[in-house]
Parts: structure tokens; C-alpha cells; sequence
């Protein structure tokens, strides 16, 4: 089990991270209109997974923004935003900010994603939400970076998630 910690208290994180070189592991998560979406669905692009808590904190929603603008300049690549949070919301967020360069995925159904990507927080208020991470995969679902975010509170490394796709 990892720890991270929130507003510096110590947070279990349960899961393993996937490793660089490896194989991420399948999911199947809920999207737009309530619809699964896979993995499998974006399959020959490249992916940026941007995990996090809930759409509606601020650290949360300033790496959605980022990743929004990030992910204009980017070819063949597709930045998915999976939290726990409702498909409802999320598109709420999206909308209201004019965010159009990110997809949203919710934990609603396929709760094994917690774990199969290390982001499970176990304890502390948080508990049952996922972890800030960020998974970075190429064209066939190799990871090609992992970050787990030390600090919930604290924003991901942007630049070196983007630089594993060049």
C-alpha cells in the first residue's frame, strides 16, 4: 500500500501504479450519457489518464483546465479525466468552462479501476475517492509515465507527463 498525504496528514493509498513498460490494465469506466466507455475505445491513440479526487476542488479542477489547454497542441492524443465524480457534473464542469480538449470518466461503474491503477484511497476523509495520479500510454496501452501525486492537494507534474509523449 502507498501513501500520500492530504493537507500533510498521511493518506493509504491501496493498488499498485502501473509501471512504466508495462501493460495498462483494462478498464471500463462511465462517460457522456451515462455510456461505458473502455479502454478499448481509444485504442491507436495515444492516452494521458489524469485521475483525481472530485471535478468540484480547485486543485482538481485547475488540472482539468491545464490538461484542456495542454491537450490542443497535442497529435493523436486524448486526455481522459476519470474521478468518481457523476457524469452529470463533469459535463456540468466541462461546459461551464468551455473545456473541449479532455474527455471525462467516472468511477460510477468499474470501481476495480481504483485498484487496478494504484489510486485507492483507503482512509481519512477521501476514502472511496481516487488518489491524484497521472498514467501517460502510447498507441497500444504501454505505460509510458506514472506519477502518484505525494500530496492530494498539490497539482501533477504536467511537463513530465507530456514529455513521455515526444
Amino acid at each position: 500500500m502507498a501513501q500520500v498525504t492530504l493537507k500533510g496528514n498521511p493518506v493509504q493509498v491501496g493498488g499498485t501504479l502501473p509501471a512504466a513498460g508495462s501493460q495498462a490494465p483494462a478498464f471500463t469506466l462511465v462517460g457522456e450519457g451515462l455510456a461505458d466507455v473502455s479502454l478499448k475505445d481509444f485504442a491507436g491513440k495515444r492516452k494521458v489518464l489524469n485521475i483525481f479526487p472530485s471535478i468540484d476542488t480547485p486543485t482538481c479542477a485547475t488540472s482539468v483546465r491545464t490538461f484542456n489547454t495542454k491537450a490542443a497542441s497535442l497529435d493523436n492524443t486524448v486526455v481522459l479525466c476519470v474521478s468518481a465524480d457523476l457524469p452529470f457534473a463533469q459535463a456540468r464542469f466541462c461546459g461551464s468552462e468551455g473545456l473541449e480538449n479532455v474527455k471525462t470518466l467516472s468511477t460510477l461503474r468499474g470501481r476495480d479501476f481504483h485498484e487496478a491503477y494504484g489510486v485507492a484511497i483507503a482512509d481519512g476523509p477521501l476514502a472511496g475517492l481516487t488518489a491524484r495520479a497521472v498514467v501517460v500510454l502510447d498507441e497500444n496501452d504501454t505505460v509510458l509515465h506514472t506519477e502518484l501525486v505525494a500530496e492530494v492537494a498539490d497539482e501533477p507534474n504536467y511537463e513530465a507527463a507530456l514529455a513521455a509523449l515526444s
